[in-house]
């Protein structure tokens, strides 16, 4: 990956990854939806002209959603944004804490680029799934080179089956720039 590269980090939290994704040169797209990750990662890159900070989740559709914070956010809404979802039945957060953001639509994200994607990352607690139906049945599947999936069927027994219905889906069209973790 270098200059020239585009790079898609949905979930990007305070930006951990998206260090290692700019050094290489290539454009980074990081998505954070959670306002006191965004802070610090919107900082943190102020001075890099490849990488830019969007302050929206991303989904299958565009919308807006309730992004739920985690039991211990007001200890310290940073650290505890890694625990920020939104499922407001996942066990780790308050149904009653919570803000409302804005929802982009992955696909036409991607597509309105007008450019390959060498690298797409998700962390983006649920809503993976969804995007990964609708980009195994468009065409933007064809506009990727790999995919790195965080799945959170482990930690969220919910959301086993249709994460499963998902991997049978790479699995049966021979899908290889989808991995999953």
């Amino acid at each position: 990956m270098g200059e020239g590269d585009i790079a898609i980090e949905c979930g990007a939290n305070v930006g951990d990854v998206t260090e290692h994704l700019a050094e290489s040169g290539a454009t980074v797209y990081c998505f954070e939806p959670n306002p006191y990750a965004f802070e610090v990662l919107q900082k943190r890159f102020s001075n890099k002209e490849n990488v830019h900070c969007i302050q929206k989740g991303v989904g299958d559709t565009a919308s807006t959603m309730k992004l739920y914070l985690h039991e211990n956010s007001g200890d310290d809404e940073v650290y505890w944004s890694t625990g920020s979802s939104l499922l407001n039945f996942k066990s780790n957060v308050l149904d009653d804490k919570y803000v409302d953001v804005e929802i982009v639509d992955l696909c036409e994200f991607i597509d309105g680029l007008n450019h390959r994607v060498k690298i797409l990352r998700m962390d983006v607690e649920r809503v993976e799934c969804a995007i990964l139906k609708k980009i195994i049945n468009s065409d933007v599947l064809s506009k990727i080179d790999f995919s790195f999936v965080e799945t959170h069927d482990h930690k969220i027994p919910e959301i086993k089956d249709e994460t499963n219905e998902v991997r049978d889906l790479i699995e049966k069209n021979n899908i290889k720039n989808i991995n999953s973790i």
